[in-house]
Formats: structure tokens, C-alpha cells, sequence
């Protein structure tokens, strides 16, 4: 019983950030492509497409993000299941370099880019900054959790979720984009 309270709360309490997120204005976020070191800015530079954003912003949040790299490239750009081509969507993953951690930035972008297969480097976006604005107007509560989101073509976040991969995060994400 206890087991099912927990995902219960689980679920409401994403539920209830969802709902507080959806349709507000994506805060504009700039960073570096790891492919090419161009500037990015999201989302002026996507408005037109849906765009599907994770950020994390600590070490912790780290392995949870990297569930969803494979999976979401393989919907969203290569387009490798049934009704993928129907989904025109730009996908960008931001690791948040952030206070202390900007010292490390460099280093740390170097062993990224080598690690990373060479086709997601085109979707990682390198951010070095302030987090203060992101943790308030997206509601990062919880340091060691990564946080996506789907921003529809006018900037306006239309989904949000937290945490590792899943097929019904998934599936919801797809809902938003074949709708």
C-alpha cells in the first residue's frame, strides 16, 4: 500500500508542476553547441518548431539525464519509430554550469565532447551561468533531478517533467507533438 503512495504523490506532484508551468513563457536561455561552439539561444533562435529541452544542473542529476539522450534522439531526429517522421521537433540537452562549478566548465566540456556520441553533439547545449532565474521561473526543486520540458512554436512551455527516462514520459511527451 505504501508502494502505491508513493507513486501516487509522485505523479500529483508532477502533475501540479506541470500545471503550473504550462503555458508560460520559456525563460531565453544561451549557450555554446558542443558540435561547432556556435551560440544558441532558446527560444529565439527554435521559435517556429517545437522544441524539447533537459536541463540539469549538478553532477547528481547527471545519469538521470543521460537515460533520455539515446531515446529521445532516436524519436525526435532520427526518426526510428512508426510515427516519429511526423514530429518536426528540435531537441537540445543543457548541462547548467553554475556558481562554483563554472570553474570547471572547461574541463568538464572537454571530457563531454570526447565521452558523447558525435551525433548528439549537435543537441547539447553548454550553458555557464546564473541559475537563479531558471530555478525560479521553471521550478527546479530538486538539485539532483533533470528537468525537460516542450516548448511550443511561440515559446510557450506546453509540458514538464522530471527525472530518468521512461516509455509513459515518453508517450506523453508524443501526445503533445501528434496532437
Amino acid at each position: 500500500m505504501r508502494f502505491y503512495i508513493i507513486i501516487f504523490s509522485t505523479l500529483l506532484l508532477s502533475f501540479s508542476a506541470n500545471a503550473q508551468l504550462k503555458g508560460k513563457q520559456f525563460p531565453s536561455i544561451s549557450g555554446q553547441i558542443l558540435q561547432n561552439d556556435k551560440t544558441l539561444s532558446i527560444p529565439d533562435d527554435t521559435k517556429g518548431k517545437f522544441t524539447l529541452v533537459g536541463m540539469a544542473y549538478s553532477k547528481g542529476a547527471e545519469k538521470d539525464l543521460e537515460t533520455w539522450l539515446q531515446p529521445a534522439y532516436d524519436k525526435f531526429i532520427a526518426k526510428t519509430g512508426m510515427w516519429d517522421a511526423a514530429m518536426d521537433v528540435n531537441l537540445y540537452f543543457i548541462p547548467m554550469f553554475i556558481g562554483v562549478n563554472q570553474a570547471t566548465a572547461g574541463p568538464a566540456r572537454k571530457k563531454i565532447k570526447e565521452k558523447t556520441d558525435k551525433v548528439l553533439l549537435p543537441h547539447i547545449l553548454f550553458y555557464v551561468g546564473d541559475l537563479d532565474k531558471y530555478k525560479a521561473e521553471l521550478d527546479f526543486e530538486k538539485r539532483d533531478t533533470p528537468y525537460f520540458f516542450v516548448i511550443d512554436e511561440s515559446g510557450k512551455i506546453v509540458h514538464a517533467v522530471s527525472g530518468a527516462f521512461s516509455e509513459t514520459k515518453m508517450e506523453a511527451i508524443e501526445d503533445i507533438l501528434l496532437d
